[in-house]
């Protein structure tokens, strides 16, 4: 895994720096291409109605944004998916004295 690290790292160079990651995996079914292009969309799900109002992937990736964070996966039919969260680690020391 680290490998690929190094390579999302030089992807994004806006990246680079102390961060933490956060991975969540299942071994699910996988999402479609069709499914993949909503993900991040308010109100879309996958679930049946009354199981869910599509909230959850939306808002976190808008909190995950709005801190300077990335939101990444990968899926694959049969597999699952894996989501990776990378937020930049803040100096809260450096912070307090500039306030």
């Amino acid at each position: 895994m680290v490998d690929q690290d190094l390579e999302i790292l030089r992807d994004h160079p806006a990246s680079a720096g102390e961060y933490v990651r956060l991975r969540v995996r299942d071994n699910g079914l996988g999402m479609t291409a069709d499914v993949q292009a909503h993900l991040f969309e308010p109100f879309f799900t996958t679930k049946e109605v009354g199981k869910g109002t599509g909230q959850g992937l939306s808002i976190a990736h808008n909190v995950i944004k709005a801190h300077g964070g990335k939101l990444e996966y990968v899926t694959e039919i049969g597999k699952g998916t894996t989501f990776t969260v990378r937020l930049p680690i803040v100096d809260t020391a450096s912070e307090a004295e500039v306030a």
